[in-house]
C-alpha cells in the first residue's frame, strides 16, 4: 500500500475557470488528440461566455498564430494550454481577438482572448474548450471539478505538484506479469498507439516493459515498441516492477485490449492466432515504366499538379567524434532536446492553424520520440565513453532508424523517416547548423529521396503543386499530411527521378501514381485550364447569386441560410439568401449569465427581420439546449444519456416561463417582417398541441396576427408520423444531423463513430422521403436545414424527393443555387428512386455524382 506525505500549500495549485460553462472530462472531447491526452492531461469546458481568462498568475509563453489557443506558465513552472473550440484552427484567426502577446505577465482573471461564439459555432466543429497541462509529467495528481462553473470565480482543477518519486511504500516493490494480451489493432502497435501506450505508462512509478516472445522493451519507448514489430494478432505480456505494479499491469492491459484509441475488432479464434504474428510481408516493388517519359510510383495523395521539377537535396551535417567533459556534453544534449521540443511544439501549432488537428498528432508523436529513453540511454552511454554529444546522438538515432527501416512491416518501416526528422533537428541544434532554406520556386513539383513531416509543415502551398519521393509510401506521415493539405503526391518512385534536371516540365498524377515528363505544352495548358475553370466557376456563381434557383424545367427551390446572429443575416443577404431557414436562438441565451428578457429578444429578432426585409422569411427556432448544449443559469440534473433526455422543446415544457417569453418576443417581432416559428425535438403529437396552445394564448394576449408554425424533423418518430403531424403544422424542416445520429444510434461527436454518421445513408433518405410524402397529403412543404442540405451530391436527390427549401451554410449559397440551375426535375426524381433503393451511402453517391466543372 502506498503512503503519501502531507502536501504543503506550496505543492498544490488551483486553477480557476477561464470560461463560464459546463465541465466535461477530457476523455469525452470528440478529438482523439485531446481525448487520448497526447497533448497532456486536463479538462474541457463547453462555454457560455466569450472571453478567455487567465486561470492563474503567470507568463504568456505562446500565443498560437491563429489566436485560437494560448499557453501560460505559472510560477511553479506548469504550462497551461487553453485551446478554444475544436477545428477552430482552420478559421485562421477569424472570430478571435487576442488581448495579450507572448512574454506578457498576467494575473488570475485577466482577459487573454475574446472570441465571437456565434461565428465559431457556425464555422467550427465545436465550442468545447480544452484546458490541459502541457507538462503533465510535473503533476503528481489531478483533481478535476465537475458541473457548471463561472469564469474568474470557480475552481476547475486542483493539481498536486508533490514529487511523484517522493512517495514511499510500506514494503518492497513487487513484480507483476500480465496474462497474454492479443493485439487487436488492425496494423499492430504502430506509432500512434505506441505513443498512447507510452503516455499511459508514464503515469506509473513502476518500471513497465512489454514482452513479445524472447524480446522485451521499455514501455516508455516509442521506438522500442515499434521495433518489436507487434502486428495484429500478436501475443504480448506486460511486466511491471514497483509498488504500483499491480495497478499498472491491470490498467495498461485494459488500455491495450481496448485499442489504445484505435478501432479494434474481436480477437481471432485461438486456432489461427500466431504468437507472435509476423508483420505483413514487404509489398512487391512498384512497377517500373518502359516509357522514359513516364515515372511510376504509389499513389500517396490524389489530385493533379502541373509544374516544373525542383530536386530537394539532403542537408549534410558534419560532427566531431571526440567529446569534452562528459557532464558538459550531457548538458549540451539535454539543452538541444529541450530546444527541439519547443520547435516541434511550434510546428504542431502551425499545422493546427492550417486546419487539420489530426496532423498535430504526428508532431505529438515526434515529441515522444525526443523523450525516448532508449535513444537517450544509448547517447549518454556513448558520451560517457568520450564521444561528443553530437556524435553520440547521431549514432543513436541513425542506428535506430536503420533498424526500423529494415523491418518487414511497411507501416513501421516508414516511421524511420519520423525518427530521422526528429534526430536531425536535435543534431542541427547541437552543431549550430542553420536549417536549409525552404523557399521553393513557383509551380514547383518537388523530387526528393524522402521528405519529412517538418518539410511538409513548412511548405508554401501557393508555390508547391505536388511532390514525388523515392522512399515512403501511402501510409507515411508525409503522405498523410499531403492528403490533408490537398497536395498531389506519389511515393516509392523510380530512383532516376533524382537525376532529373531542375526546371523539367511535368504533370504529376497523384491519383494514378504517375509522373509524366516533358509533356506537350498543349497538355500542360489543358490541365491548367481545368484548374482555372474551377476557380472561375466560383466567381461566376457569385455573379448570379441574386437570381432565383430555378431548375431547367422551371421549378423553384428556395435557398435560405442557417444563421446565428444579425451579422450572419447581413452576410447571407449579400450572398443571395432568399431568407433564413434556421435562426439558432440558443446563442442568444448562451452568451450571458441570465436569460435574455422579452424586450431584449424582441430587439434581436426584429433587427434580423429588418435586415431580411418584408419578403424574405425568418424562421426562428425556439431555444434548443440540453444534451450537448447546457446553460449555466439553467441547470439540468445529470442524466445517464443527455441526448435522450431533457433537451430542445422539452426544456421549454419543463420551464414554461422561458418558452413563453421567447414565443412572445417572436410574435412581437413578426410585426416587423415575415417571421415564423419552429420547434426543435418534437417527437409526440401532444407536444405539437402544447406549443400551439402556448402560441395562441400569447398571440391573443398581445393582439397580433397569427404566424406560421413548423417543427424540426430530427427524431425518427416525427418522420414516421409526418402524415399526422402535417395536419397540425405549416411546414417541416429536417435537421439531418440529429436525425442521422438518432436513426443510426451513433453520437456524431464520438471520436470513433463520427466517420460512420452518414447523412446519405439510405435509412435517412427514406425518412426524409416519408416526411415529404406525409406533408404532401396536406399541402405542406418540407425544407432541409441539416448538413446534407449543403452537400452537392445530396441536392439532386432531395429535389427529386420533393424537398422545397434548402437552408444551408452562408458561404455555400452561390454554389448551391448555381448547381440547382443545372438540374432537371425528372432526372432528380430518377436519382431519388435509385438512392432510396440503395443499400449503402456509398451506393447513393454513385447514383448522384459530383457536379462537373
Amino acid at each position: 500500500m502506498t503512503q503519501t506525505a502531507p502536501i504543503s500549500s506550496k505543492t498544490a495549485v488551483t486553477l480557476i475557470a477561464p470560461l463560464s460553462g459546463y465541465i466535461y472530462p477530457i476523455y469525452q472531447v470528440p478529438d482523439p488528440v485531446f481525448a487520448q491526452k497526447m497533448v497532456g492531461d486536463g479538462i474541457s469546458i463547453d462555454p457560455v461566455s466569450q472571453s478567455l481568462l487567465a486561470p492563474c498568475d503567470g507568463e504568456v509563453i505562446q500565443l498560437h498564430p491563429s489566436h485560437h489557443a494560448v499557453t501560460i506558465r505559472n510560477p511553479e513552472g506548469l504550462e497551461i494550454l487553453m485551446h478554444i473550440g475544436l477545428d477552430t484552427v482552420k478559421l485562421r484567426g477569424e472570430g478571435f481577438n487576442p488581448k495579450v502577446k507572448e512574454g506578457d505577465r498576467v494575473k488570475k482573471g485577466d482577459i487573454l482572448i475574446e472570441f465571437d461564439a456565434d461565428y465559431l459555432v457556425l464555422n467550427a466543429k465545436s465550442l468545447i474548450t480544452v484546458i490541459v497541462i502541457a507538462n503533465s509529467d510535473q503533476v503528481a495528481r489531478f483533481l478535476p471539478r465537475s458541473g457548471s462553473v463561472t469564469a474568474g470565480r470557480d475552481a476547475i482543477l486542483e493539481l498536486n505538484l508533490g514529487d511523484v518519486q517522493a512517495e514511499t511504500s510500506n514494503g518492497k516493490g513487487i513484480t507483476v506479469t500480465s496474462d497474454p494480451i492479443i493485439i487487436l489493432n488492425p496494423t499492430g502497435l504502430h506509432a500512434r498507439p505506441s505513443a498512447v501506450l507510452v503516455n499511459f505508462a508514464k503515469k506509473y512509478k513502476s518500471k513497465v516493459t512489454l514482452k513479445m516472445g524472447d524480446k522485451e522493451v521499455n514501455a516508455r519507448s516509442v521506438t522500442g515498441l515499434m521495433g518489436l514489430q507487434v502486428g495484429n494478432g500478436a501475443t504480448v505480456h506486460l511486466v511491471a516492477e514497483g509498488e504500483d505494479a499491480e495497478l499498472a499491469v491491470k490498467e495498461l492491459t485494459e488500455a491495450i485490449r481496448s485499442g489504445l484509441g484505435e478501432e479494434v475488432s474481436a480477437p481471432a479464434p485461438a486456432s489461427i492466432v500466431q504468437s507472435p504474428l509476423s508483420a505483413p510481408a514487404t509489398p512487391p516493388p512498384y512497377p517500373r515504366s518502359e516509357n522514359p517519359n513516364i515515372v511510376l510510383g504509389a499513389s500517396a495523395s490524389p489530385g493533379v499538379g502541373v509544374g516544373y521539377i525542383y530536386v530537394v537535396r539532403q542537408q549534410e551535417i558534419k560532427v566531431t567524434e571526440k567529446g569534452g567533459n562528459p557532464n558538459e556534453e550531457r548538458r549540451k544534449l539535454e539543452k538541444a532536446i529541450n530546444q527541439a521540443t519547443l520547435e516541434i511544439e511550434a510546428l504542431r501549432a502551425k499545422v493546427h492553424a492550417q486546419g487539420d488537428p489530426s496532423k498535430a498528432a504526428i508532431f505529438a508523436a515526434h515529441q515522444e520520440l525526443l523523450e525516448d529513453p532508449e535513444l537517450i540511454d544509448v547517447s549518454t552511454s556513448a558520451i560517457d565513453k568520450g564521444k561528443s554529444a553530437a556524435y553520440a546522438w547521431q549514432q543513436a538515432f541513425t542506428n535506430q532508424a536503420t533498424i526500423l527501416s529494415q523491418l518487414d512491416n511497411q507501416l513501421l518501416a516508414e516511421r524511420a523517416n519520423d525518427l530521422r526528422d526528429v534526430g536531425t533537428r536535435v543534431l542541427r541544434i547541437l552543431t549550430g547548423v542553420v536549417e536549409a532554406e525552404t523557399s521553393y520556386p513557383d509551380n514547383a513539383i518537388l523530387v526528393a529521396e524522402d521528405l519529412t513531416p517538418s518539410d511538409m509543415a513548412n511548405l508554401d502551398r501557393t508555390k508547391v503543386k505536388g511532390f514525388c519521393t523515392v522512399g515512403g509510401g501511402a501510409t507515411s506521415h508525409v503522405s498523410i499530411m499531403a492528403r490533408s493539405m490537398g497536395i498531389p503526391a506519389i511515393a516509392g518512385t523510380e530512383p532516376r527521378v533524382l537525376d532529373l534536371a531542375d526546371g523539367t516540365p511535368v504533370i504529376l498524377d497523384g491519383t494514378k501514381g504517375k509522373l509524366k515528363l516533358n509533356p506537350a505544352s498543349e497538355e500542360m495548358e489543358r490541365v491548367t485550364n481545368l484548374q482555372r475553370r474551377i476557380a472561375a466557376k466560383r466567381e461566376e456563381d457569385l455573379t448570379h447569386t441574386m437570381e432565383y434557383a430555378l431548375t431547367q424545367d422551371g421549378k423553384r427551390i428556395e435557398v435560405v441560410a442557417n444563421i446565428g446572429s444579425q451579422k450572419d443575416a447581413e452576410e447571407a443577404v449579400k450572398l443571395g439568401a432568399e431568407g433564413v431557414g434556421l435562426l439558432r436562438t440558443e446563442f442568444i441565451f448562451m452568451e450571458r449569465v441570465k436569460a435574455p428578457t422579452e424586450d431584449e429578444q424582441t430587439a434581436i429578432y426584429s433587427g434580423i427581420a429588418k435586415v431580411l426585409g418584408p419578403e424574405r422569411p425568418l424562421i426562428i427556432r425556439t431555444l434548443d439546449v440540453g444534451g450537448d448544449k447546457p446553460i449555466s443559469y439553467m441547470p439540468i440534473p445529470k442524466e445517464e444519456n443527455p441526448y435522450l433526455g431533457e433537451r430542445g422543446v422539452r426544456i421549454g415544457f419543463d420551464r414554461p416561463e422561458i418558452l413563453r417569453t421567447q414565443i412572445r418576443a417572436i410574435l412581437r417581432a413578426s410585426e416587423v417582417g415575415k417571421v415564423w416559428v419552429m420547434f426543435p425535438m418534437i417527437g409526440r403529437l401532444e407536444e405539437i398541441h402544447m406549443v400551439k396552445n402556448m402560441i395562441e394564448e400569447e398571440r391573443q394576449n398581445l393582439g397580433v396576427a397569427p404566424i406560421k408554425t413548423g417543427i424540426m424533423v430530427e427524431i425518427p418518430a416525427a418522420a414516421v408520423m409526418a402524415d399526422l403531424y402535417a395536419k397540425e403544422v405549416d411546414f417541416f424542416s429536417v435537421g439531418t444531423n440529429d436525425l442521422t445520429q438518432y436513426t443510426l444510434a451513433m453520437d456524431r461527436g464520438h471520436p470513433k463513430l463520427a466517420p460512420y454518421v452518414d447523412g446519405l445513408h439510405p435509412a435517412i433518405l427514406r425518412l426524409i422521403a416519408q416526411t415529404v410524402k406525409g406533408a404532401d397529403k396536406h399541402g405542406k412543404w418540407v425544407g432541409v436545414c441539416g448538413g446534407i442540405g449543403s452537400d452537392p451530391q445530396a441536392i439532386p436527390i432531395l429535389i427529386g424527393m420533393g424537398v422545397k427549401e434548402l437552408s444551408v451554410s452562408i458561404n455555400s449559397i452561390p454554389t448551391i443555387k448555381a448547381q440547382i440551375r443545372t438540374l432537371n426535375t425528372a432526372d432528380c426524381q430518377k436519382m431519388a428512386e435509385l438512392a432510396l433503393s440503395a443499400e449503402t451511402g456509398a451506393e447513393v453517391r454513385e447514383v448522384s455524382p459530383l457536379p462537373e466543372i
